[in-house]
């Protein structure tokens, strides 16, 4: 399950996937699928691409590749799968008939195409990226030894975002460290706001709260253990990042109470603290937090909205926990090759940049090219973090990190309402991960 990004898409139905489907075999677009040109995917001199990229994402997107079709002549085919991208694709690998390129938005199906010999190495961007990428990066686009991922775009989840007004009011500053940050929080409970807006009915919200902490607690070799499975969930590391997560979801920190967190969406969390009444003044979630604000309040940036950025614990460097799409090759020709070169320079990153809703973890990205203030703070501490790691929860088997009501999301949410619970919660999320592992 995608979550980087907050956006809401429709589903497909059969007869939609079937067009899709036969979209990308001819190497059309999604939306005129009938006026797709009759050039075999991998020709000489084009390369058809696909991703979940849609809506106002879409254009950005095109407007890259447009940019990338007038400099080389190269005849770009773009598909937009929205949700159905992992369907699309493995159906296209178990046909034979994959596209050129693709955006992926999850390590684990990158590593799943990857151990199934579909994916064709990228080593000739090897040098690029340990040049203007930092170390995590490289580290997340390479499966047994063998780089196969292009980073093109990042979501900073290491952020803190906070009304100016109930700051103003109750006299308080934002925190640089985790005991600041619970002074902060009983300060304005003084005052009359509730610290912090939770979305809890969406157990992701949750999930990467514990990952914040857990990375800036237990430090990144301890994280990158936890999340491929061989330290358990019952570690002491994770207890303790439990029992500072709980400091957090105490009822009297929580808009509504815990009980009321756990009913209340993503969405909801944010405007109800940017609203014209805030019910609270903090939201710990990423930088498409901003376009949630904007698109439903009527709060200004600066003004009535501010960032900062997850403070440390314990002394622990700037760290970043983020999210992002791996551009990957499904078939290795010099179409194909050079749309991965193209991806890799400032350029390419600056056109979507300068449009909104995009962060490169690009370090030669010039932060002047970010279309407001706020977003060129926050792309930038993704781009140059000291500590990154990616989102522990995309990371793990699916019915384990990302499904709906089961694993980490359900068991998170249980812990929202008893955060009491270390030693039981820690427990359930042990036998729940083995038994993922073991499928």
């Amino acid at each position: 399950m995608k979550r980087y990004r907050y956006h809401a898409l429709a589903l497909m139905g059969l007869t939609a996937l079937a067009v899709l489907l036969a979209a990308v075999a001819a190497g059309g677009t999604a939306s005129s699928p009938s006026a797709a040109p009759k050039v075999t995917a991998g020709a000489p001199g084009s390369v058809s691409v696909i991703s979940e990229a849609t809506g106002p994402e879409q254009k950005s997107f095109q407007a890259v590749l447009a940019r990338f079709q007038q400099k080389t002549k190269i005849k770009v085919k773009y598909t937009s799968a929205g949700r159905q991208l992992v369907t699309i694709l493995s159906t296209a690998v178990q046909g034979g008939n994959p596209p050129d390129v693709a955006l992926l938005p999850q390590p684990g199906l990158m590593r799943d195409f990857a151990n199934r010999k579909a994916l064709k190495p990228i080593t000739f961007l090897r040098g690029t990226i340990v040049r203007d990428w930092s170390p995590g990066w490289l580290q997340l686009g390479t499966v047994n030894k063998t780089l196969y991922g292009l980073y093109y775009k990042g979501a900073n989840k290491s952020t803190v975002w906070y009304n100016v007004g109930a700051f103003r009011e109750a006299g308080v500053q934002p925190p640089k460290t985790f005991p600041q940050l619970l002074q902060v929080a009983s300060t304005l409970r003084a005052s009359g706001t509730a610290p912090f807006s939770i979305g809890g009915a969406d157990g992701w919200t949750l999930t990467d709260l514990f990952e914040n902490i857990y990375l800036r607690q237990a430090g990144g070799k301890k994280y990158d253990q936890l999340a491929a499975h061989t330290i358990k969930w019952t570690d002491p590391s994770v207890k303790a990042a439990l029992r500072t997560m709980g400091q957090i979801l105490q009822a009297n920190n929580v808009a509504g109470g815990t009980q009321g967190a756990v009913q209340t969406d993503f969405a909801t969390s944010v405007t109800q603290a940017f609203s014209e009444e805030p019910k609270a003044a903090m939201v710990i979630e990423a930088d498409f937090v901003a376009g949630v604000i904007t698109g439903s309040t009527k709060a200004k940036p600066r003004t009535d909205f501010n960032v900062f950025s997850f403070p440390s614990i314990k002394g622990s460097p700037p760290s970043v926990v983020g999210g992002g799409d791996a551009v990957v090759m499904f078939k290795d020709t010099p179409a194909s090759r050079a749309l991965l070169r193209y991806l890799a320079t400032p350029e390419a990153a600056e056109i979507w940049a300068r449009r909104g809703g995009f962060s490169s973890p690009n370090k030669r990205v010039k932060a002047s090219v970010y279309s407001d203030a706020l977003t060129r703070q926050t792309a930038s501490e993704l781009a140059k973090a000291k500590v990154f790691r990616f989102d522990l929860s995309d990371l793990q088997p699916s019915a384990f990190g990302g499904t709906v009501g089961q694993g980490l999301f359900k068991l998170f949410q249980d812990f929202l309402k008893n955060p009491n619970n270390v030693d039981g919660i820690a427990r359930q999320m042990e036998t729940a991960a083995a038994r993922a592992y073991k499928k």
